[in-house]
């Protein structure tokens, strides 16, 4: 249907037309030079005629021979257009000196719609996207092919060998549109049933096979490593094999000849190598010319070879030279983080003798460089003002390798673009001038989120409304058109969020400018929060109404990076102040129901954090984290002598725990004491209500101090496989031992790590493989130390969405106070699990955890639990 076809009919009778006007006929006389009178556009076609005339070239009014080069040539224009299955050229009339000529055209049709057959959905939409098919594409054999090959190519790489793609296309009535059935037989996979060395002696054929990093046999034994053949991994592996022998001396290594057998009745692969190992070589003397700011100390500080060293080709490129990591340590990384871009490091053989090799560091300095323009581009959303404040490079300052690296990381850092996608691209660099333009490529991504959730939890209904915008910017609040759907661009962060349930409900609001006037990195942030939980029964799943805890909450504070010890630190201040409101509300964490509690505490901390490029899924670099929170301290200057608040005895006794309340209400401690006046006594009954009297004086305002410290480090073991490692500490105290350890702000370890809708003030710590707040007094802990280990690696890091599987080892314990602290006794787990992060609504996860110690009273151990992650730290 869409074979080439192009025809030039001179439409003459027996070779000689004749046209008839209106005093004579006139023949068309074969090669004379005729002058362009008119083109009529006929045949199947969309386009208006000028449009058509004015792609063939052809002018009116310009003299042109029939046939000639003229029409030859607009009919090959007409072609390379890919418009058109059919081209003609008549001759409609001539008229003296003049010549009429009718062009008669078929469109190609428009593809109208178009299905694959034979593939997963997931396929489907891959496949869509990348060969770019759309409704009203010309359908052409360009079309076809291309479609065809790249599928077929796709599967061959993903080890389909005999992948096949049949395209088929059903005209509609008119011939103008065509529906595409894209039929594809993947076949099975290409496994690789030996891999054979010839001529190899210095290694054995397991240490070559383990070369091959992405080629291997097909095994039963082999788990994690595909045996699929895939041409183009295959050459890579040969690559590597070569370099391997380099690595170990091996200078002339080379291959010989290698064969690939494909084996159609077992659908299956045999490869044969053939190696020259050549000999074994030895580094001689290196010699460094052309250097004039380093001294040859510095340099050999960096390559790090000594004469007589096996000769390794691998390790010297990447002592001068390292693209394997985007911050080596190397010669050309030392001279690009000075200034010289225009640099050229050469490493030269001058001399073999025997087995030794000599060489020279050829260095070509070349001027300094320095930033001339600095240009941003793709931030449709965010303003110009909140990147530039982000760049380490700057115009007029020496350009600097590591400070172009350390700005993708500060860009990815923002949350506001792709950090895959970050590209800074040197331009027009003038050596004899000394500058080079660089301009910074973003994509913007979704940078608010929207959490809107409804479930069944903890004994009710439990409903989520959460908006967080990333990217605010509130100057523009007031504008009605910077409402697209809301002001954003400033780099601004706001939030709310509102949870409720049919017994207790929490309403949040912060705020964080992260550059308070614009000139400086000095944050601003401020939160407000009230919570109201009521008293809830989990056996009968009642509500009690009239019994509630109530807290309100007001945080302000701010933040500066600093600059020494070095850039990555920074330094955090606030001021919170709580009002914790009681009423009738009696649980085992609170010794009173009634009444109030006041905490104004101060919390300052200081962070390193040099993190990879992307927040959510860093690959290198650490976050240390040290904070310490407390308040006032009122024991100094209030006048309450609290060892003898109360009775002496009473405290002395509930120290014990023992205990029980009578058939009155009042609370009898049993155990011997010694009363005021110095007699021994056996028993003591204090009624409930004073003891809460007591506690309610003794807790009025907050007194504490509280001690955090973390460690969160990241490792790439091996192309994207991630190490994260983890330690943490906890520690709350109090300045007046009489006084005691308030019953808020403990720590609550085990679970999922959110907060379970327990509202009472308590921070609760994850510890998978446990159920939630188990590993914790049903007091609390005021002590808590936890180790963790995961291996990560990521399934997609798309701006769409990022997905990551992991696998985890943890330990962690909560102690009563700092005596019982033992930092080697804890519970132990171990699980996989998932994470999705999508930009519009966050975090989200899943956990399977296996508990292989008890909880605290209990003798048999935890064992599996599932966990369901959202919303927490990547």
């Amino acid at each position: 249907m869409f074979k080439k076809k192009i025809v030039l009919v001179l439409a003459f009778i027996f070779l000689s037309a004749t046209v008839t006007t209106k005093a004579q006929e006139a023949a068309l006389e074969k090669g004379k030079e005729y002058t362009l009178a008119g083109i009529e556009v006929t045949g199947k076609v969309s386009y208006n005629e000028q449009t058509v005339i004015t792609f063939t070239g052809l002018e009116i009014g310009s003299k042109i021979r029939v046939p000639g080069e003229e029409i030859s040539g607009a009919v090959k224009k007409l072609w390379k257009l890919g418009l058109f299955n059919d081209v003609n050229f008549f001759v409609k009339k001539i008229e003296g000196e003049s010549i009429f000529l009718e062009l008669n055209l078929y469109e190609l049709p428009k593809l109208n719609d178009f299905k694959f057959k034979g593939i997963r959905k997931g396929k489907i939409e891959e496949f869509t996207k990348d060969t770019d098919l759309k409704k009203g594409k010309v359908v052409n054999e360009n079309l076809l092919s291309n479609t065809k090959n790249y599928i077929e190519k796709k599967f061959k790489k993903d080890g389909y060998y005999n992948a096949k793609v049949t395209i088929n296309t059903v005209a509609d009535s008119t011939d103008s549109n065509v529906d595409m059935v894209i039929f594809i037989d993947k076949g099975d996979k290409v496994k690789i049933n030996s891999i054979d060395f010839i001529g190899n002696s210095q290694f054995t054929d397991k240490k070559l096979k383990k070369a091959f990093k992405n080629t291997k046999e097909k095994k039963i034994t082999r788990l994690f490593k595909s045996s699929k053949y895939v041409k183009d991994k295959y050459k890579e592996d040969l690559e590597t094999l070569i370099d391997k022998y380099k690595e170990k001396g091996y200078r002339d290594a080379r291959i010989i000849s290698e064969n690939v057998n494909y084996n159609k009745k077992t659908n299956k692969i045999d490869i044969s190598v053939n190696v020259e190992e050549g000999r074994k070589y030895y580094f001689g003397d290196i010699r460094y010319l052309g250097n004039t700011v380093y001294s040859n100390q510095s340099l050999n500080s960096i390559v790090r070879i000594k004469k007589g060293d096996v000769y390794n080709g691998v390790l010297l490129q990447k002592r001068i030279s390292d693209n394997s990591t985007p911050d080596p340590e190397d010669i050309t990384s030392l001279y690009q983080n000075n200034g010289y871009l225009f640099s050229n490091i050469n490493p030269v053989e001058v001399r073999t003798e025997n087995d030794t090799i000599d060489f020279e560091i050829r260095i070509t300095e070349g001027p300094l460089a320095y930033f001339n323009n600095v240009t941003v581009k793709g931030n449709d959303k965010t303003n110009d003002k909140v990147i530039y404040r982000e760049l380490k490079t700057r115009p007029g300052e020496k350009w600097n390798k590591e400070l172009v690296i350390r700005t993708i990381r500060e860009l990815g850092q923002l949350g506001f673009f792709d950090p895959e996608a970050i590209r800074p691209e040197p331009k027009n660099a003038d050596p004899a001038a000394g500058t080079v333009d660089l301009e910074w490529t973003v994509v913007e991504k979704g940078s608010s989120q929207v959490e809107l959730q409804g479930g069944y939890g903890a004994g009710g209904f439990i409903g989520t409304l959460g908006l967080s915008f990333n990217n605010f910017s509130l100057k523009n609040i007031l504008k009605k058109e910077a409402y697209r759907p809301l002001p954003m661009g400033d780099g601004q962060k706001m939030s709310l969020r509102l949870q409720g349930s049919s017994y207790f409900q929490v309403y949040s609001l912060s705020f964080t400018e992260p550059w308070l006037g614009g000139k400086k990195p000095i944050s601003f942030f401020t939160s407000l929060s009230y919570s109201r939980q009521f008293l809830y029964n989990y056996a009968l799943r009642q509500t009690t109404r009239d019994q509630s805890f109530n807290i309100s909450s007001i945080t302000v504070g701010y933040g500066k990076r600093l600059t020494v010890p070095d850039d990555y630190f920074s330094i955090s201040n606030s001021i919170t102040f709580q009002y914790y409101d009681l009423n009738n509300y009696n649980t085992g964490l609170f010794t009173f129901g009634n009444g109030a509690s006041r905490n104004l505490s101060f919390t300052t901390s200081i962070t390193r954090d040099n993190r990879g490029i992307n927040p959510i899924f860093p690959t290198s670099g650490s976050n240390i984290t040290l904070s310490a929170k407390f308040s006032l301290p009122y024991s100094l200057w209030n006048g309450i002598d609290y060892a003898n608040l109360g009775n002496q005895a009473d405290y002395k006794l509930r120290n014990t725990g023992a205990g029980y309340t009578n058939a009155n209400g009042q609370y009898v401690y049993t155990g011997a004491y010694i009363d005021n006046d110095g007699n021994p006594q056996s028993d003591y009954t204090l009624a409930i209500a004073d003891r809460a009297k007591v506690d309610q004086q003794k807790y009025n305002w907050l007194e504490f101090y509280k001690i955090k410290f973390s460690v969160d480090a990241y490792n790439k073991l091996y192309k994207q496989l991630v190490l994260r490692t983890r330690a943490e500490f906890g520690f709350l105290g109090a300045y007046n031992s009489a006084r005691g350890i308030i019953p808020f702000e403990r720590f609550f370890v085990g679970g999922d790590g959110l907060a379970n809708y327990s509202l009472d003030g308590r921070e609760v710590i994850q510890l998978r493989g446990y159920p939630n707040n188990s590993l914790s007094s049903s007091d609390g802990g005021t002590v808590y130390n936890k180790f963790s280990m995961e291996l990560r690696y990521p399934i997609t890091l798309k701006q769409t969405a990022s997905i990551y599987a992991l696998t985890f080892l943890e330990a962690g314990a909560a102690y009563s106070n700092f005596k019982t602290f033992d930092p080697f006794k804890m519970q132990r787990s171990a699980g996989l699990g998932l994470r999705v992060f999508m930009p519009a609504f966050g975090l989200l996860g899943i956990d399977f955890a296996h508990g292989f110690d008890p909880v605290p009273g209990s003798t048999i151990k935890s064992g599996w639990q599932t966990h369901f992650i959202i919303g927490q730290q990547f």
